[in-house]
């Protein structure tokens, strides 16, 4: 039975988007992702209201949406609106553009509004610790989060399309510290990062990945600094438009409120005195999924659900990558928890690349480990897993670029090891149950055995030898079979 596939509608103030979900209720997969830049909010600093355009652009976006909606016959359809319903003169009219539409609306408190955003870093950052900040065009949400709970919590009327016009003004900086100290947020963020949410600070992200040459092109949890922050505002000024629309990923629709954007970041890590600050793709729209879950679903670890997923989709074998990792773990006992969920998770991939060209395995797994769909990990977890499917797969022990970019030496040869080991496992039992059920790897000071039934000796052919060999020598220890 296929799992069920919902739909979330969002209407911002300045993007509309769909978003399709299914797959694992802890982390669905999205099957498909489309925005409108409607620009709901842009009037509502001059006019109070939404301008006719907008609302042109909003009934037209809305139409699609239900339509695509119905089509990919969604068990569950939410459509929910922020800032510009609540706080636009017209909002009820834009409310009954989309009930004409089909849909029925949320309309969501700036408080649900900011839940919702901090419980969407929390679903794809669990040890999330600090404020989660959410720009929309019409509002600003903050957020403190700590040990997988959503704490105090604020909306602000700091959208960036408010922005400019207090630039203009000259007030920013001043109305930003006065609105945080009114509600208690002055110096709430010291020594914490600030987590970013919303469309304009990733397109800040982007820039700053590509000013840098970043060698990973994944947004989520990508790091700057308040100083990095600053300097980004003093330059974007002086990037031209074209180079601007050249960098990756950066939408042009988000280019023209990029200063805008900047300036608010700045303003808001200086007030709050916030260490820095750690991008998530992760926002309201997978809060509100992730708030609907039972405590239990909510504790699942999310990059192994993901990964299990891939696995069980993309490998031969729906158990093994389980199964391996249990049958490894005996050799790396001393790891922290944190390594040991990596290591995990490059099991579950461990068979993706079966059914490529045989030259081309190890390359296979090394993309799907950088560049997958994942959350709750780092460059440096990305890294080492990629590290361990390459070796896994049958490339080297040598760290293919960008890898030592993105990891020490040491987390290397650390994946190193869990490649070889995965790669004998996966040798000796030709990626079934039974032979890692009924064989055992042990290690100490001296040899690293591997304990077969006498029944299964025969298993232990010149591939399984070598592989054995290459594992012992990795740890420094001499291979013994035992019965």
């Amino acid at each position: 039975m296929a799992a069920p596939r919902t739909a979330i509608i969002d209407i911002g103030s300045n993007s509309i988007r769909l978003v399709v979900y299914q797959g694992p209720a802890r982390l669905p997969a999205i099957l498909f992702n489309e925005k409108v830049l409607a620009g709901l909010g842009r009037s509502l600093a001059q006019t109070g209201a939404i301008d006719a355009e907008a609302m042109a652009a909003a009934a037209t976006a809305l139409t699609r949406f239900a339509a695509l909606a119905r089509e990919m016959r969604c068990d569950t359809v939410r459509t929910v609106a922020t800032a510009a319903a609540r706080d636009a003169a017209n909002g009820t009219e834009l409310l009954a553009v989309a009930e004409a539409a089909g849909l029925t609306v949320e309309l969501l408190s700036g408080t649900a509004e900011a839940r919702g955003a901090g419980y969407g870093v929390l679903s794809a950052i669990p040890q999330a610790d600090g404020i989660v900040g959410d720009l929309g065009g019409g509002s600003l949400e903050l957020v403190r989060v700590k040990n997988g709970k959503v704490g105090k919590h604020a909306s602000f009327p700091l959208g960036v399309l408010r922005i400019a016009a207090l630039r203009e003004k000259g007030g920013l900086d001043r109305r930003v510290g006065r609105l945080l100290r009114e509600a208690g947020w002055g110096g709430a963020g010291k020594g914490l990062p600030l987590y970013l949410v919303g469309g304009s600070w990733r397109a800040l992200a982007r820039l700053d990945m590509d000013r840098t040459h970043y060698p990973l092109p994944i947004i989520h949890q990508y790091a700057m600094t308040a100083e990095t922050v600053a300097r980004l505002g003093r330059t974007i000024s002086h990037v031209a438009k074209g180079r601007l629309k050249a960098v990756p990923g950066l939408s042009s629709g988000r280019i023209p409120t990029l200063g805008d954007a900047a300036a608010v970041l700045a303003s808001l890590l200086k007030h709050l005195k916030s260490k820095g600050t750690i991008v998530s793709a992760y926002g309201l729209r997978e809060g509100l999924l992730y708030d609907a879950l039972d405590e239990r679903t909510r504790a699942q670890d999310p990059l192994v659900v993901a990964t299990r997923d891939e696995g069980r989709r993309a490998g031969r074998f729906p158990e093994h990558g389980d199964l391996l990792h249990d049958w490894i773990a005996p050799l790396f006992a001393g790891e922290g928890p944190a390594d040991a969920r990596l290591r995990h998770a490059a099991c579950q991939l461990a068979d993706v690349g079966w059914r490529a060209n045989p030259e081309f395995r190890a390359e296979r797994g090394l993309e799907i480990a950088l560049h997958g769909n994942w959350v709750g990990v780092d460059a440096r977890g990305r890294a080492m897993m990629a590290q361990a499917l390459w070796t896994g797969l049958g490339g080297t022990t040598a760290s293919p670029p960008p890898l030592p970019a993105l990891a020490s030496d040491a987390d290397l040869r650390r994946a190193i090891g869990w490649g070889l080991a995965m790669r004998l496992g996966q040798r000796l039992s030709g990626g079934l149950a039974g032979p890692l059920q009924r064989s055992r790897l042990t290690v100490d000071a001296r040899a690293l055995t591997l304990g077969l039934d006498a029944g299964d000796h025969g298993l232990y052919g010149e591939a399984v030898e070598k592989r054995h060999n290459a594992l012992a020598a990795a740890l420094g220890r001499a291979p013994i079979l035992t019965a």
